[in-house]
Parts: structure tokens; sequence; C-alpha cells
């Protein structure tokens, strides 16, 4: 089995898994990953419940389809991470309900809507930015995603939902799993008087893992 159909099968894998437990209802959301000649990404209007590994969109660096079905309209999103996160093997997008939530909040910190609440979330997702809302397919959000991309490993859109990456797609589908706990945690405790970690604690898991949580 070649490198390209075992990345292939995964994504159907782990699009069956998301879809299962919820966190993407329909037809929304939407898993990239990297290749050596290129990247696969999931088709338009998929539902991440019933993906053909055969028929994955397949794009070269310039976002122009090589092969496979018709592309999701939000591969802009994907490019703008991967072209600024060269160490980035995989991305995965969800309007999953947690994060969408957090992400309609008014008043959030756009330097990073959650706060460092538990040592999983500062190491598998680091600080998130909030992007300011577009309309979906406006293709001015790659820009917005740029911006913040070379420093962070994930964004929350506003009123629209996360967009994390990873080296592979296990650690990608893994971060924003955290993303969405750590998103209940925050709804869970809005309006009460949290206890976040301290700059000690957050620099030990830097000095520990790798944590990647600037100051």
């Amino acid at each position: 089995m070649t490198a390209e159909l075992k990345l292939r099968e995964r994504i159907v894998d782990i699009g069956r898994s998301l879809y299962r437990r919820g966190l993407s209802p329909g037809s929304s959301g939407n898993i990239s990953a990297r290749l050596e000649n290129g990247w696969l990404l999931t088709p338009t209007n998929s539902c991440l419940g019933e993906l053909d590994p055969g028929t994955l969109s397949k794009l070269d660096w310039n976002g122009t389809l090589i092969s496979g079905a018709k592309p999701s309209k939000e591969s802009f999103l994907h490019l703008a991470m991967y072209q600024k996160r060269l160490q980035s093997g995989a991305i995965v997008h969800l309007h999953s309900s947690y994060a969408a939530a957090v992400s309609c909040l008014d008043g959030l910190d756009s330097a990073s809507c959650i706060p460092p609440i538990t040592p999983y979330f500062v190491m598998r997702v680091g600080k998130l930015p909030l992007i300011p809302y577009f309309r979906p397919g406006d293709k001015a959000l790659a820009a917005e995603i740029a911006k913040h991309a070379d420093t962070h490993t994930a964004v929350l859109l506003a009123n629209h939902g996360p967009l994390v990456s990873g080296n592979d797609l296990d650690s990608a589908m893994y971060a924003i799993e955290e993303l969405e706990e750590t998103s209940k945690l925050m709804l869970l405790l809005h309006g009460q008087k949290i206890r976040t970690l301290e700059a000690a604690q957050i620099q030990e898991l830097r000095e520990t893992f790798g944590a990647q949580w600037e100051s």
C-alpha cells in the first residue's frame, strides 16, 4: 500500500469517527493532508461519515485540482495554513457545537480567545487567535489566517468554527478534539471565576512538553 493510499484511508477513518461523535453534522467540516506531490482534501458538500478514499480531491500548491471530486469551497483556508506552516502535515476544520458557540461570544480576547484552563489545551492547541467574521467562501479570510499561521497551530473563525493543524492526521484530530472539550469547559464555566494556569505552570509545560504558548 502506497503512502498516499494510507493517507486517503486514514482521512476516511477520521471523518467517520468525527461524524459518528457529532462533531461534523451534515456536510460540514473538511479534512486535508499533505503529500509529497500536493495535498488531499475532502470534496465539496461531502459528509465526513461517508467519504470514499478514491474520490478525495487531490490538489497542487496553487490550489488547482489534479484529480478526484471537486474540492471543498473552503480549500483556501487549508492552503493559507499550509503555506505558512511547512511543518503541518494535516488540517481539520469543523463546525463543532462548543467551539462554534465560543466563536459567537462577544468580548473574546482576539489574541487568545480561550484562556489556559487545562494543561492539555496549552500543550495540544496553544494560544487561539480569533479571526474576524467573513462570509463562507470569502477568499479574504485566507489573508487573515496567514497573519497567525506561522506562530499558531490553530485559529477560531468568528461565528463559524475552528481550523486546527497538526504534524499528521492523528495529531490534528486530537488537537481539535481537545479544543472542542476545552470550549465545552469554557461554556460550563461561563460567568464563574476561573482559575487559569499561572505563567510558571505554563512555562513548565513549554520546557517539559514543548508547548507552543508564547509569553
